[in-house]
């Protein structure tokens, strides 16, 4: 399958926040490794998930709520040009809704990458602006509607943590479908031959 340049780099760049983004979430989870549910949740309160993390209470991960911010941001402008061009291009009509024989993806990938999209990459971008009083301040309907800032919290950490594995299962089927191959036609363009699995 030939990937197209706005393909090649869009995906490049989102796969560097991702990584961006794990890393910072994990250094700001660290600074409290307790999540809850409602509008507040602190030490000495009751909470709904205690994570296996060691608890740092020695700051509260400055450069990691930075990194975070800078690294969401890169992945909003670039999922936002990622999905105009696929719509331009009718991508996301030919090959995930209506998909044209042969199909380049099965039935479990179109559902898939249609839930990462569609569903769960925004629903990442809403609890995120959720957890941002300055946001909620202007757009308070965005926390309400969670049921508080630590519900957005909590709703955000679980789907950080489907899309790691999401991320961890592609890159597995890229590797048992061919790593050089597919890797090197996301980066240059080329077309892996169709005896392979397309992922």
């Amino acid at each position: 399958m030939r990937h197209s340049a706005l393909v090649r780099a869009t995906h490049w760049l989102t796969a560097a926040s991702f990584i961006a983004l794990v890393v910072s979430g994990v250094a700001i989870l660290l600074a409290h490794p307790r999540l809850y549910w409602g509008e507040t949740g602190a030490v000495g309160t009751p909470s709904l998930i205690d994570l296996p993390l060691p608890f740092m209470l020695t700051g509260q991960s400055g450069w990691g709520r930075y990194l975070h911010f800078l690294s969401a941001w890169i992945a909003v402008l670039t999922g936002t040009v990622y999905v105009l061009g696929g719509l331009r291009a009718n991508h996301f009509g030919q090959d995930l809704f209506r998909p044209a024989h042969p199909a380049k993806y099965n039935v479990m990938q179109r559902i898939t990458y249609a839930a990462v999209v569609f569903g769960l990459f925004p629903l990442m971008i809403w609890t995120g602006l959720a957890m941002s009083p300055a946001v909620t301040s202007v757009l308070p309907m965005l926390v309400t509607f969670m049921g508080g800032q630590q519900s957005a919290r909590t709703v955000h950490f679980i789907v950080a943590t489907v899309l790691v594995l999401f991320v961890v299962g592609h890159v597995a089927m890229v590797a048992f479908a061919g790593f050089r191959r597919h890797v090197g036609a996301m980066i240059l363009g080329g077309e892996p031959s169709a005896s392979e699995v397309q992922t």
